[in-house]
């Protein structure tokens, strides 16, 4: 299991410092020797994609990636267009991470449809994988999208595009994520839910359309504190981070597993608590550990003392795991 971190939404950070604070978290990341580093598209602040393009020319090695940009917002071909662009800004190390998002996103502040949105995602692959294929033109005709159009943004012979991973929690989309997709990007999944659930519908699916073994990409939050301190810190990442009851699509994943909120998917405690944690989801399948470390304290001194304890910590177990 490589291991990443997962930066959370840029809300807390002064506006006039984030751009040059998003390129030093990953000029970080990359010394400290994690593996990726993934970029949330929050709802009203720094674009995901133009953060990971500011990280790309700031870094040389680490793979950066979005988890996730709503396909609702963006033409296919528009999409396209901006990640082939930011794979080149990348020098290749970008990796696409989409969804549909959720309804009280689409709908309620966007006011947009939010109906059969795997067949949504079904169609937009299709049209991103063919703006991918680097044929220099897209021809795509399906129920959701008629597509004509020229595309040259990448010469293929440089730099290969960028994989794509879909936020899937459903059996419907964990197909497409299998099929069509190379692999998934999970937030409020267990291990059980990953172990039963995930890992076998996506390696069903890759292997029926003859792809590689899917990446399993597991959002989880991590804080490392005193055995005491465990149940106040999952409290907390259910206060800051809990979210399921709003959405049909984390309940049901929930379901899947033995987790009832973000705060039981969370990997808290001492060293060895942690690492125990950690290995359990390596053995359930995950690939890649996308770490969303949760400063704690009751100042903003120790909030950043908790997070450089954590994130050090979790850096020298990327050769182990």
């Amino acid at each position: 299991m490589r291991i990443g971190t997962m930066i959370g939404s840029d809300r807390d950070r002064p506006a006039r410092d984030r751009a040059a604070n998003l390129a030093a978290d990953a000029r970080q990341a990359e010394e400290l020797g994690f593996t990726s580093m993934w970029v949330p598209q929050v709802p009203g602040y720094f674009d995901a994609l133009t953060a990971v393009t500011l990280m790309g020319q700031a870094t040389s090695r680490i793979e950066l990636g979005t988890a996730v940009v709503p396909i609702q917002t963006r033409h296919p071909v528009a999409m396209a267009q901006q990640v082939l662009s930011t794979q080149a800004a990348c020098g290749g190390r970008f990796t696409l991470g989409l969804g549909p998002s959720h309804h009280w996103i689409v709908t309620e502040q966007l006011g947009l449809p939010y109906e059969r949105p795997a067949r949504l995602v079904r169609d937009y692959l299709e049209v991103l994988n063919a703006a991918f294929a680097g044929a220099g033109r897209v021809d795509v005709e399906n129920d959701s999208y008629r597509v004509h159009s020229p595309l040259d943004v990448l010469d293929p012979a440089a730099t290969a595009p960028p994989s794509i991973l879909l936020a899937a929690l459903a059996p419907v989309m964990l197909g497409l994520a299998g099929g069509q997709a190379s692999g998934t990007i999970l937030w409020m999944a267990d291990e059980r839910a990953i172990a039963d659930h995930v890992a076998p519908r996506l390696a069903k699916a890759a292997e029926a359309a003859g792809r590689p073994t899917p990446r399993i990409v597991a959002g989880v939050p991590v804080a490392l504190c005193a055995p005491g301190e465990v149940d106040a810190a999952r409290e907390h990442a259910e206060q800051t981070l809990g979210h399921a009851e709003l959405s049909p699509n984390y309940l049901r994943l929930l379901e899947q597993g033995d987790a009832r909120g973000i705060g039981d998917v969370m990997a808290a405690g001492d060293e060895a608590a942690i690492l125990d944690r950690l290995r359990r989801y390596r053995d359930a399948g995950v690939t890649d550990l996308g770490a969303r470390v949760i400063p704690l304290g009751a100042d903003l001194a120790a909030r950043v003392e908790s997070r450089r304890r954590t994130t050090e910590f979790l850096a020298t177990l990327c050769p182990t795991l």
